[in-house]
């Protein structure tokens, strides 16, 4: 019978023979150093994976010396994970270190394993994005830069998770990082009424605003914004392009920290802000890439092993976090300190009645 449907081919056909004999049959996982771990099946058989670190946004070229890579060591065996990461996959034990040697040689960064900075997910930026509020790849390289000793080496107390989005509608899911980037806009939409009639449907724009800080304008046959509702989300923009609200002296990006989706130890839990604002300052965002830094340090000398940022901040009070750090706590934190336990989801049992 012909096929009828065109959707994506089933996953488990692209598995390499080992994993595909041993689904569901794995004994035990371990890493057995940085970028290298070995994966134990019940049957006996050993897969060991080498993860290494991708620029994100990858060319041609380099994709395929990636996949020339797999092709001499991984019998063509590779796969990318939701961080970013390359992972080549090996059956044979004897083959792992010169495949790390020339990984190593051709500057691919081996690690990201264990208690280590994985690579960060971002979302799409200046790239491609309509509504950001800072570019994604840009700070993230940068960030990455000044923190790649905490890639390739397992010397942090627990892993940590760092995530980037360029505007508040989160793409890249920054709401439960240790560290995350958000871009943020400050500044309201400015109707263009001159476009609006003609380029947006008006029931549709008011409709696409959560807080309810549009309503029609009849005399000009647009739309006018209440500024005090507004949040910065750009949905507007988004169904109506005469309402551009991208600003390049007032976008900026925000830090939070202490968020996790693991249930290991504690309950998931939401990052909370910490720095309000900082400015873009492309190409090497100095003030960001400082600031996530020195939070990144004073964890590593301050925090348990095993003990999550957010971990870290339970046990030692956000007050002792502030005063550690050097960040100033303003007006613009005190929303997230004292409404955000009232209405944050904490567990991942949790479920709807």
């Amino acid at each position: 019978m012909a096929k009828t449907d065109i959707g994506p081919p089933n996953y488990k056909n692209f598995l390499p023979p080992v994993i595909q004999k041993n689904y569901g049959k794995w004994k035990h996982h371990e890493i057995l150093k940085p970028g290298l771990l070995k994966h134990v099946a019940e049957s006996g058989d050993e897969l060991y994976t080498v993860r290494v670190g991708s620029g994100r946004l990858l060319s041609t070229d380099h994709i395929r010396e990636i996949c020339e890579i797999a092709d001499k060591y991984c019998d063509g065996y590779l796969r990318f994970t939701s961080r970013h990461n390359v992972e080549f996959l090996l059956t044979d034990k004897n083959r792992v270190d010169a495949l790390i040697a020339e990984l190593k040689s051709k500057n691919y960064p081996v690690g990201g394993t264990g208690h280590s900075i994985t690579n960060i997910v971002h979302t799409q930026g200046w790239v491609h994005c309509h509504t950001p509020a800072t570019d994604a790849s840009g700070p993230v390289k940068a960030v990455m830069d000044e923190l790649y000793d905490y890639f390739v080496t397992m010397k942090l107390p627990a892993h940590v998770r760092i995530a980037l989005a360029c505007c508040l509608n989160m793409c890249g899911a920054v709401h439960c990082s240790d560290i995350a980037i958000l871009g943020i806009h400050r500044t309201v939409p400015k109707p263009d009424h001159s476009r609006v009639p003609n380029v947006c449907e008006i029931p549709t724009t008011i409709a696409s605003c959560p807080t309810g800080a549009i309503r029609p304008d009849p005399k000009t046959k647009s739309v006018v914004i209440n500024e005090e509702k507004c949040m910065y989300c750009g949905n507007c923009y988004t169904v109506c392009p005469a309402l551009p609200l991208a600003d390049a002296e007032n976008d900026g990006i925000s830090i939070w920290v202490g968020g996790k989706v693991s249930n290991a130890r504690s309950a998931p839990m939401f990052s909370k802000l910490v720095i309000p604002y900082l400015p873009n300052n492309p190409p090497r965002w100095p003030e960001t890439v400082a600031a996530v830094k020195n939070i990144v340090e004073i964890y590593a000398k301050q925090g348990r092993k095993h003990e999550r940022m957010g971990e870290w901040i339970d046990r030692v009070g956000w007050e002792r976090f502030f005063r550690l750090t050097g960040i100033e706590f303003t007006d613009k934190h005190i929303d997230d300190f004292t409404l955000a336990p009232n209405t944050f989801r904490t567990t991942t049992q949790f479920k709807w009645g």
